[in-house]
């Protein structure tokens, strides 16, 4: 087959390139350009779009020997992963960036030209695995090491899009692969894990949120009220904050029990923040738009639903109505906010994701 390979100029997607052409595909290596000034991106161990990684991708291929481009997409990813992370949050929600990526830039645009040019698959580092079911289809599965799985962030991918995905790494735990890159000579090897959203520099998101909004933004400051409506605080802006969110809150008031108080809700409109014990961000019933299935769309399962891109695995029923997903989850969450998502699986099996667009609180009796 013919593969085009996705490199980040990080170890995962450097062994992945190289298992590919040791299986005799004919593999081509293509780094992503996400921005047109990388310097205002994450560098270092940090990052996954810089100049840097750019040749840390282009060694890689030079070792493994494949032909190696890169492809500017900085204005598709601009428009559909930054702005929208700015369109979030400026509505009270919390998105997921890399989550948005895998979608609309690495298995859409990418997949989308890769196909064009004549090419039959792409292949990525993610860890993932994908299986051949017993209906036909390709179903997706939590990678072997669940420690690395980012099966959550490919929850994303529709079933034409895994057909044309490759993953060599799912059945690998990451030590292993670190081993196989020292062996192969790759020097990357070492190079740690990237982290945090790439195209917030300095990791500050609020202060990259207050610069880049401006009058974009739909507050410039508000209250800090409690349960009972209470001013206990300030603040310079709502998308400063998210649900479950501790730190930071800057209370001039403390509360009268003397216990911590976290974001239990958020106003853009009024610029109002609500907060209140923890207790308070307990929810069992979701409710999910935008659905995306991997394979088959169910109508109602059993399932276990994760809430997060690490952990919150709950298990849950899930109803599937039209364009909605209603999710009842037997085991309580907390601090799950409007603009995440929620992965549902059958087993190990990504059955599909919705974003979140509503959630219900357990009550709490006195």
């Amino acid at each position: 087959m013919k593969v085009l390979a996705a490199m980040s100029g990080g170890v995962d997607s450097a062994v992945a390139a190289a298992r590919a052409a040791e299986a005799g595909h004919d593999v081509t290596g293509v780094h992503l350009a996400l921005s047109r000034n990388p310097a205002s991106y994450r560098s270092g161990a940090r990052g996954c779009c810089t100049i840097e990684d750019s040749n840390d991708a282009r060694r890689a291929a030079d070792i493994i020997g494949i032909p190696f481009y890169v492809w500017d997409l900085s204005e598709r990813f601009h428009e559909d992963v930054v702005e929208d992370f700015m369109d979030e949050y400026a509505a009270g929600r919390t998105p997921n960036p890399c989550l948005r990526c895998n979608e609309k830039i690495k298995f859409a645009a990418v997949l989308d030209r890769a196909l064009g040019l004549g090419f039959d698959a792409v292949a990525t580092g993610h860890y993932a695995q994908l299986r051949r079911g017993d209906d036909g289809l390709i179903e997706m599965h939590r990678a072997e090491d669940h420690a690395k799985d980012q099966s959550y962030v490919l929850g994303v991918l529709t079933q034409d899009q895994l057909a044309h995905a490759m993953f060599p790494l799912g059945d690998t735990t990451k030590p292993d692969v670190r081993r196989e890159a020292a062996a192969r000579g790759l020097l990357v090897a070492d190079k740690p894990d990237s982290h945090d959203i790439c195209f917030v520099a300095d990791g500050d998101n609020a202060g990259w949120l207050r610069e880049k909004l401006g009058e974009r933004a739909p507050n410039h400051g508000g209250d800090i009220v409690d349960d009972a409506g209470e001013v206990v605080g300030s603040h310079e802006g709502t998308y400063a904050f998210t649900i479950g969110q501790r730190r930071g809150l800057h209370l001039g008031t403390p509360a009268a029990d003397g216990r911590p108080r976290f974001v239990l809700d958020i106003e853009p409109v009024s610029g109002t923040v609500r907060v209140g014990p923890r207790e308070r961000l307990a929810i069992d019933t979701i409710t999910g738009i935008k659905p995306r299935w991997c394979g088959t769309v169910p109508t109602e399962l059993d399932a276990t639903v994760q809430l997060r891109a690490h952990g919150g695995e709950h298990r849950a029923r899930v109803r599937v109505d039209d364009d909605h997903v209603h999710i009842a989850l037997l085991d309580p969450a907390e601090g799950i906010a409007p603009g995440q998502a929620a992965v549902i699986y059958d087993g190990s099996r990504v059955v599909g994701s919705a974003t979140i667009s509503a959630t219900a609180r357990t009550e709490v009796t006195a």
